[in-house]
């Protein structure tokens, strides 16, 4: 028998010319760049910015914030920042990605005489990966410590307690009433967090980190494994994780809240939280918290958001994402306030204290002082482990984050050799910051922990994101940054946005860094003051980020030829390749840029495509055209 005609030659081929874009096979894919790997689904990229926003700073560090400058009139300085600083550094990072497909150490094409910001950039992002997975690590034991009928942190009589171990259910249940004065006795849950499950008397401080506590070194490798199998497959694996991690710690806290709200007392610990006191806003410190609180809160720095960005197709609508992520994520924060001061409130009423001596920030709050509100609801465990799934769907999403912005940046700058093997190099990474983080899993590993958060994004960060704002404004030129932006997005930038790049957001970082430097305080954990090699150890953490900057310079100015000032200006230039990554997106001056370009019009590809001329088009034509008038005006 004649073997049978294959059936997609009995089909009629349609000249590409006569395609019309709906036919097309995924529209939306055919402006990715192929071997680079895109974001599948709408939703991915948005999710994903919005996991990685909204962390644990949310819930343990904004509400106690709040509390302390001001209550509800830090609402004010808090907002006034995120329009001055936020939302403005947020879309210039996500334009840059955009724009260029590139990770944060390849985005350095616009001006390669900077790329060292880059590697400090990678540096500062990688010492956060090592200890925020311990924290992480932290979650993981107290969420599997929840599985049980009784929590272990309820009550004293343990091996760990000591004498100074005062139970309020033995208490209440003998003379209904506890005494006011808490001052000398210390609660079950913190004795749980510092003598069970850091074991910290086996160290005498931080040069002496004790044994390795094998339980918090499983949790860690849990965690680690965790993080691996979700960026697997790069954005592709963690793009689809996202819808998970990204909404379901909302559902946990409204239900926190409603629970919350409904105690006894609650009330009396919202009032703390809220109650305006305008006379806050005289003082300095003030509007610095709330531009700290803003500036890590949002992740602006870490390349997390220009990695992001770097995987959408070239017309995603970056601008209505920028509000929405960044007012998303200061509503949260107010949210997580309530679903905690409600419950510090109760606790208060229950001990028969004020609640500003139960209100904690960061560990504190999250390890010991929340967990002992717990024990006092009915059904403890299921109201614990509750917590402690939401603060480890919070804290992985923002680590997948920390993890893609390595991998891509190291990845986009040797394409050929790592980008096939990306699994493989992605493992490698994990492991040696795993490796790394050991140190942290020992008797005292929070000292060490402390001294990471402290110094590894302190002023490195702040140095790294001023330099970059005043880059892309002074060296790459304002004008040219809001032309691209025009060709990708089809309209300018307004004044808010070229005011805030210009001086506003520079000059508030400026006041940070300086306020930083003036109000520097050492190191401490509880009474525990650090020695000054420690000190020292932490400064350089910082310090070596923001000496990358001119070890990039020098590389930079080696690469080029002549003077010592022609050299700057050849490096300052953006690179020959620099622009957007596919042809058919390169108009004007990026027209035939990359390597092995055929086409003298990319409008040609365009309209080859989608058989006529799209509004897309008619910006790149519009854009053509006022810098042919440019260079006229220039040569008159």
């Amino acid at each position: 028998l004649p073997s049978p005609i294959p059936w997609s030659l009995t089909q009629p081929v349609t000249p590409d010319l006569l395609v019309s874009p709906s036919s097309q096979d995924g529209d939306l894919g055919s402006e990715c760049p192929e071997d680079r790997g895109n974001w599948t689904g709408r939703l991915d990229f948005l999710l994903s910015c919005i996991g990685y926003c909204v962390g644990l700073g949310n819930v343990w560090r904004f509400p106690y914030r709040a509390y302390t400058n001001g209550g509800g009139a830090f609402l004010v300085p808090y907002f006034i920042m995120l329009a001055i600083c936020g939302i403005p550094i947020f879309f210039m990072e996500l334009s840059l990605g955009q724009f260029s497909s590139l990770g944060p150490l390849a985005v350095w094409k616009i001006s390669p005489l900077f790329k060292g910001v880059g590697m400090g950039t990678i540096l500062i992002v990688s010492l956060v990966a090592i200890y925020y997975n311990m924290i992480i690590a932290y979650v993981l034991f107290y969420l599997f410590a929840s599985l049980t009928s009784d929590l272990p942190w309820q009550h004293c009589g343990n091996w760990w307690n000591t004498d100074l171990c005062l139970d309020h259910h033995v208490l209440k249940a003998g003379n209904g009433s506890l005494p006011v004065n808490l001052s000398n006795t210390v609660s079950p849950s913190e004795e749980y967090w510092s003598r069970y499950v850091l074991h910290i008397q086996g160290s005498s401080g931080i040069g002496d980190p004790g044994r390795i506590r094998w339980n918090l070194c499983l949790c860690l490798l849990l965690s680690w494994t965790i993080v691996y199998l979700c960026i697997l497959k790069g954005v592709k694996s963690s793009g689809k994780v996202v819808y998970f991690t990204a909404t379901f710690p909302y559902l946990i806290l409204l239900m926190l809240l409603i629970r919350g709200v409904t105690l006894e007392g609650a009330w009396k610990g919202i009032q703390f939280y809220l109650t305006p006191q305008f006379d806050h806003l005289l003082s300095s410190k003030v509007w610095i918290e709330a531009a700290l609180q803003i500036f890590y809160s949002l992740g602006v720095g870490f390349g997390g958001l220009l990695t992001f960005a770097s995987y959408n197709t070239f017309h995603q609508n970056i601008y209505r994402d920028t509000f929405i992520v960044t007012l998303g994520n200061a509503v949260t924060s107010i949210l997580a306030g309530f679903a905690i001061f409600s419950v510090l409130g109760y606790m208060s009423q229950e001990l028969g204290v004020p609640v500003n001596q139960v209100a904690k920030a960061g560990p504190g709050l999250a390890f010991v002082v929340y967990p002992q509100a717990m024990t006092m609801l009915p059904l403890s465990p299921f109201w614990s482990f509750l917590f402690f799934f939401m603060l480890l769907t919070l804290g992985l999403d923002s680590q997948f984050a920390f993890m893609e912005t390595i991998v891509t940046a190291v990845t986009d700058e040797f394409p050929y050799y790592l980008r096939p093997k990306k699994a493989s190099f992605s493992a490698v990474i994990c492991i040696a910051l795993f490796l790394m983080g050991l140190i942290l899993t020992t008797e005292g590993g929070m000292y060490w922990l402390v001294l990471l958060d402290d110094y590894s994004a302190g002023f490195g960060l702040m140095v790294v994101v001023i330099t970059t704002c005043l880059v892309v404004t002074r060296v790459y030129g304002m004008k040219r940054f809001c032309r691209d932006i025009h060709m990708m997005l089809g309209f300018k930038p307004g004044p808010y946005f070229r005011a805030c790049w210009m001086v506003l957001s520079p000059a508030t970082m400026m006041a940070l860094l300086v306020y930083n430097i003036v109000k520097y305080q050492p190191s401490e954990y509880g009474s525990y003051r650090f020695p000054t090699w420690a000190e020292v150890l932490g400064i350089l953490m910082g310090v070596l980020s923001c000496l990358m900057i001119p070890m990039g310079m020098v590389v930079a100015l080696l690469q080029e030829e002549g003077t010592l000032w022609e050299r700057v200006q050849q490096a300052s230039r953006p690179a020959m390749d620099w622009g957007p990554s596919l042809e058919e997106n390169r108009t004007g001056v990026y027209v035939a840029s990359l390597a092995g370009s055929q086409s003298p019009k990319p409008l040609m590809v365009h309209m080859r495509k989608y058989g006529g001329i799209t509004s897309y088009e008619n910006t790149a034509i519009e854009v053509d055209r006022e810098m042919e008038e440019e260079d006229d005006e220039e040569s008159m």
